[in-house]
């Protein structure tokens, strides 16, 4: 089989003798902003914010003292009562509190539209942002304003400079430490009626976890991600997410293996948790109309019937008549956990699972000849979900009635992921051309805090995406693989006659490329195709490459263009800020 062709487009991207570059440039602490227009204000509030995120020292002491997490619900106590709260403060936010490893941000999302539709006004603490920090704290669905933002940031961000102790080796908390904290005081000056608080990782150790008494809890699907913090197996990971047990506090979780959900049985049991394991969703539909789910994709089932279950649980604790009437109840195994109850869910909760909207996630854009498919999978079990998700949505697309398709694939993956088995996962997709770049929008991004990064140097990411690109060679070369979507007249026509020799029968191999920011990406995607996305014209020569000139023409000429953004929330967040920016206002 031919070599899948890789090729790097910097220009100008890697710094002159190997000098290491930043990806943003730091600035000095602002001091309480005054007399500046408002978005000013608020860029610099989140350049400070973002000043948290080197925070060494602190990072090393979490590392250090991870083991026991009292230890660190402890620290996050302090902050709490340094920032003028306590932790029983927080008991009249009627919290709805979620973990899992995938699809814990839907389910969030679900939740908190079902509860809205109740007319209830909703608190919302999701991570990580896609195009603004402020998307992470939420009132009745839409990210709060720059403004209330800027006010809520600068009163805490005083009030723990106020009060801290010369004599500890960390004066101020971490970048996420920050916005939990901020996230509880704006639902509690806004005064919603609930609030639905997404873990940022695990459960345990967590500092949304200094929670007493939320009102219901809710676990999505385990799988392995974040192994240096969590754990390697997929014991260790569920005995972190159970964390978020409290006794008496009902909970609910979706069908899991057979260890991890023994091992979340076990933790419940021991501080006297109710959990529940939530039937299929289709129990819930019998008898009914279909349900119709506002976010795309199969496995959104699974997250649509674990939110109706917390919702469900929510309103009856607190008193609601209308939670959906009971179907006949199914009958335990013994030994196993207690089903939770089949209803009919109510109209509203129907309103509110139709009207589920959650960005970056099975989202589709679907713009002229391009359609974008967007989906921030970062784990082995989440990628399968999407590819099941992209292969399903290209089979019920429209063929056009001449011309040639051409499939992209933008990735990008970070940390201690394992971006040679998401590649893998990724190849019966059979794409035309492989891009892979840094989840950085632009290469002169320091007017837009939100997209700031001060954890990794610009040489750091771009030898990762070379990394990647290497690794999906080698996927080609070791491995041939049928095309379920090509017919022979696409193949003669379309992208594969640029490989340098002929393939076997039934086989596809794919040009790789590598560009130093998303936007240049994009530009070389669209061709200037994309209606809404009309760059400045790039440097003269970026783009100047063979691959690169032949692959232009193919997308100047083809008829429908596909591409899949995968790999990162981050990069998908990017992504979503250059071809709406209506989104970074």
């Amino acid at each position: 089989m031919s070599r899948a062709r890789c090729h790097a487009l910097f220009l100008a991207a890697v710094s002159p003798r190997g000098a290491t570059t930043r990806v943003a440039v730091r600035r000095g602490l602002s001091a309480w902003p005054v007399l500046q227009e408002p978005d000013m204000e608020y860029q610099d509030a989140v350049r400070t914010l973002n000043t948290l995120q080197t925070n060494a020292n602190y990072l090393e002491m979490v590392k250090r003292k991870r083991g026991d997490p009292q230890t660190q619900l402890e620290a996050m106590k302090l902050y709490l009562a340094r920032s003028g709260l306590q932790v029983e403060d927080l008991d009249q936010l009627n919290i709805i509190h979620i973990t899992g490893t995938k699809g814990k941000g839907s389910t969030c999302a679900f939740t908190e539209r079902i509860l809205r539709s109740y007319g209830l006004k909703t608190g919302f603490f999701s991570s990580p942002h896609l195009v603004q920090v402020r998307e992470r704290i939420r009132i009745n669905g839409q990210p709060i304003s720059s403004e209330l933002f800027t006010k809520h940031f600068w009163r805490l961000y005083h009030r723990l400079e106020e009060t801290k102790d010369d004599s500890s080796c960390v004066s101020m908390p971490g970048y996420f430490r920050f916005l939990t904290l901020m996230a509880f005081h704006v639902f509690l000056q806004e005064k919603v009626d609930l609030a639905v608080l997404e873990v940022g990782i695990g459960g345990a150790y967590d500092c949304t976890n200094i929670i007493r008494k939320p009102v219901v809890c809710g676990i999505t699907s385990l799988g392995i991600d974040h192994t240096g913090l969590l754990g390697d197996t997929m014991e260790k990971i569920a005995w972190q997410k159970g964390g978020i047990f409290k006794s008496g506090v009902p909970a609910f979780t979706v069908l899991q293996p057979d260890e991890p959900l023994a091992v979340l049985r076990d933790r419940a049991q021991q501080i006297s948790c109710p959990l529940y394991l939530c039937p299929p969703l289709q129990a819930l539909e019998e008898g009914g109309p279909p349900l119709t789910l506002g976010l795309e994709g199969e496995h959104q089932r699974s997250n649509a019937a674990l939110a109706l279950q917390v919702a469900r649980c929510w309103l009856q604790q607190k008193g609601y008549q209308d939670a959906g009437e009971l179907k006949a109840s199914r009958p335990s195994l013994p030994g196993q956990l207690p089903l939770a109850p089949v209803f009919q869910p109510t109209p509203r909760m129907q309103q509110g699972l139709r009207h589920t909207e959650w960005p970056g996630r099975t989202q589709l854009l679907r713009r002229g000849p391009l359609t974008w498919y967007l989906d921030g999978a970062h784990t082995t079990s989440s990628m399968q979900a999407c590819v099941r998700w992209f292969r399903q949505a290209l089979h019920r697309c429209e063929r056009p009635d001449s011309g040639s398709e051409v499939r992209v694939l933008l990735f990008n993956s970070t940390g201690d992921r394992d971006s040679a088995a998401l590649l893998k996962l990724l190849q019966p997709c059979q794409f035309d051309y492989a891009i892979f770049c840094p989840n950085l929008a632009e290469m002169a991004s320091t007017d837009n805090a939100d997209q700031q990064n001060f954890t990794v140097t610009l040489d750091q990411v771009l030898l990762r995406c070379l990394a990647h690109q290497q690794h999906w060679s080698r996927l080609h070369e070791e491995q041939v693989s049928p095309d379920p979507w090509s017919t022979p007249s696409q193949e003669q026509d379309g992208p594969a006659s640029l490989l340098l020799a002929p393939h076997p029968p039934h086989t596809h191999s794919a040009s790789s490329l590598v560009f130093s920011c998303i936007s240049h990406a994009l530009q070389w995607i669209t061709q200037g195709r994309d209606p809404l996305f009309q760059p400045p014209s790039p440097p003269r020569g970026l783009l100047a490459h063979p691959v690169a000139d032949s692959g232009a023409m193919v997308l100047q000429e083809a008829a429908a263009i596909h591409v899949l953004v995968t790999g990162s929330l981050h990069l998908v967040g990017g992504v979503l800020k250059l071809l709406e920016p209506s989104l970074s206002q």
